[in-house]
C-alpha cells in the first residue's frame, strides 16, 4: 500500500474494512461474563497491574444483560451514527476464550446470529487460554465469518511483564501466534507504551519484534492509570514516570514509521472512562492525540514502513 498522499499515513483499520467489507464496520462491545485465570486464582488473584474491575471492557455491554440487549442498546446508538454500517461482534471484557469449549461454541455461535447487521466475530483473549481444541474451533469458525482473535502482548520485555504480572513471557504469545496461523483468523496484537521505566528503545523494539510475527494487526495503547487498579495503589504510593503528550507521540509516529506495511494499525491510543482516569490526563483528549501523531508523521515526511527493513 502506497500511504504517500494519504489521510492518514499508515494503514488504518478503516482502510482495512472498506477493502474486507466494502462499507463502513464497526464494533459492538459486547460482555460474555468471563474471567480471567490471572484473577480467579489459576495464576493469580491480583490481576494484571493495570487492569480494570471490569477487565479491560469498561465499554463493554452489562453481563446482567442477555446478548441480544446488550447488542441491541449498543447497535442502535451506533447506527445513529452510521445507518449503513455493519456490525463486528466484540467480546472484550476479560479472557474470552478462559471457558470449556461447549460453552464458548454456544456463545460465538449465539452471538452471530443477533442480528443479520453483523459480519465479523471479534474475540480478545490471553496466549495462555488457547488449548488446542478452542485453536481448532477458531480455526473452523474462521471460515464461516470473519474471525479477528486479539492477543495482549503489551511488551516484549520479562522484566516489565513480570513486574505487570502478565502470568506469561514472551514464548507463550510467539508459540499462540504460531499456533493461531494457517487458518483465515485475523490475529491482532495489543502492546502498550509508557509502561514504567521502558524506554522509547524498548518500545521500538516491541514493534520491531511483531513485524517477525504473522500477525495482521496492532493497537497501541498508552498506559492508564485508573481508579481501583493494583497500579493506582503503586502510583499514588510511589509515583513513576508518565510521558507526556509530547512524548507518546513521538514514540508512537516512530514505531508507525518501522512498522510492517501490511500490518493495520488498528489503534494509536487508547480509550479510558474519565471517572475512573488519575493519568494521563491529557489521553481524554482521543482526537487531540491521533492528530498530533499524525502532525508529526507528516512534519517528519514519514509513513508507515518508511524505515522498516527485514
Amino acid at each position: 500500500m502506497n500511504f504517500q498522499g494519504k489521510e492518514r499515513p499508515f494503514y488504518t483499520v478503516n482502510d482495512f474494512y472498506q477493502q474486507h467489507f466494502g462499507q463502513k464496520v464497526f464494533k459492538v462491545s459486547l460482555n460474555g461474563n468471563f474471567t480471567c485465570p490471572n484473577k480467579d486464582g489459576t495464576l493469580s488473584t491480583q490481576g494484571c497491574l493495570y487492569c480494570s474491575e471490569s477487565g479491560s471492557g469498561d465499554f463493554a455491554g452489562n453481563p446482567k444483560d442477555d446478548l441480544q440487549t446488550q447488542f441491541n442498546d449498543i447497535f442502535q446508538t451506533m447506527k445513529q451514527k452510521w445507518p449503513t454500517g455493519k456490525a463486528i461482534a466484540y467480546f472484550q471484557a476479560n479472557t474470552n476464550t478462559y471457558a470449556p469449549l461447549p460453552i464458548l461454541k454456544e456463545l460465538f455461535e449465539s452471538a452471530l446470529s443477533l442480528s443479520p447487521d453483523i459480519v465479523g466475530l471479534a474475540i480478545a483473549t490471553r496466549p495462555d487460554c488457547l488449548g488446542e481444541e478452542i485453536v481448532d474451533y477458531l480455526k473452523e469458525l474462521s471460515y464461516k465469518t470473519s474471525l479477528f482473535v486479539e492477543l495482549g502482548l503489551q511488551t516484549i520485555h520479562e522484566k516489565t511483564a513480570s513486574w505487570l504480572n502478565r502470568g506469561h513471557d514472551l514464548n507463550c504469545f510467539d508459540d499462540a501466534i504460531k499456533r493461531l496461523s494457517g487458518s483465515k483468523i485475523y490475529v491482532v496484537a495489543h502492546i502498550i507504551n509508557g509502561l514504567p521505566y521502558e524506554s522509547k528503545d524498548d518500545m521500538l523494539a516491541t514493534i520491531q519484534h511483531l513485524n517477525t510475527l504473522d500477525i495482521h494487526g496492532v493497537k497501541i495503547h498508552m498506559l492508564h492509570i485508573m481508579k481501583h487498579t493494583v497500579m493506582a495503589q503503586d502510583y499514588l504510593s510511589t509515583p513513576f514516570p508518565i510521558l507526556s503528550l509530547v512524548e507518546y507521540a513521538d514514540i508512537v509516529a516512530s514505531q508507525i514509521a518501522i512498522l510492517r506495511k501490511d500490518i493495520v494499525v488498528y489503534r494509536v491510543t487508547g480509550d479510558a472512562p474519565k471517572e475512573l482516569l488519575i493519568e494521563p490526563v491529557w489521553s481524554l483528549k482521543k482526537f487531540v492525540v491521533q492528530n498530533e501523531i499524525d502532525k508529526l508523521l507528516r512534519s517528519r515526511s514519514h509513513y508507515q514502513g518508511v524505515h522498516y527493513y527485514d
